[in-house]
């Protein structure tokens, strides 16, 4: 009996000296994990190191970010880095045109066209609606977890790039196009097939074939 219950003691012992190193394993990940994600200053500073100076506005800094397109021509796009409020996440927002004052001219067509985008664009890049200042933005959420200022850059460099990819879905200007009474619905639905034919996958390589007029893409958040 002494030696069953010596065994059973030992047992004991072993288990609880297990559980103890699980849970140290445990919180040494979690400690880790939390080396690993950037504050607010963190996330400025990789910012910084990617070569963009942002200006910081609450827990989000906004900056300029130049971009060429497939055939050399810059563009300069607004954006954002924004840090969550339970710092799990990192939004990066690109902010496109202020939508028209008058809901009539914000076709249907074009609304759609938006959402079959989140579709096609595709590694966690979606178009989404800032009610306050009426503007739609095309973000991606990142996993706050070892990103670097290398990883930021090229983050930024494919949102960037779907930006231009998608210009001729998002530009207002452009949907003055799909409202307008004077075309035949067969010259409608040709615009359509060749500007939904320019959005291509973001993991594909993107590249944009539809004309821009020079300088309406530099946006100004208000």
């Amino acid at each position: 009996m002494a030696g069953e219950m010596t065994r059973r003691g030992l047992l004991a012992a072993g288990l609880g000296a297990a559980g103890s190193l699980g849970a140290a394993k445990v919180g040494a990940a979690e400690a880790a994990a939390d080396a690993s994600r950037l504050d607010l200053d963190g996330l400025g500073k990789a910012l910084k190191g990617a070569g963009i100076k942002g200006k910081l506005r609450e827990k989000a800094y906004d900056f300029g970010y130049t971009e060429k397109d497939a055939v050399g021509e810059e563009w300069t796009l607004s954006m954002s880095a924004v840090l969550s409020n339970d710092e799990e996440t990192v939004w990066l927002m690109a902010w496109l045109d202020e939508l028209p004052q008058s809901s009539a001219d914000v076709p249907r067509t074009a609304l759609l066209r938006l959402l079959a985008d989140n579709d096609m664009i595709g590694n966690g890049i979606f178009f989404a609606y800032v009610k306050s200042n009426r503007r739609f933005i095309l973000q991606r959420v990142l996993k706050n977890s070892n990103l670097t200022a290398t990883s930021l850059k090229a983050d930024l460099d494919e949102l960037g790039f779907a930006v231009m990819n998608t210009y001729a879905h998002w530009a207002v200007k452009n949907w003055k196009q799909l409202s307008g009474s004077t075309e035949t619905a067969s010259t409608a639905a040709s615009k359509e097939t060749d500007a939904d034919e320019s959005v291509k996958p973001s993991a594909g390589g993107v590249s944009r074939t539809a004309t821009r007029d020079p300088g309406t893409t530099s946006k100004t958040r208000k």
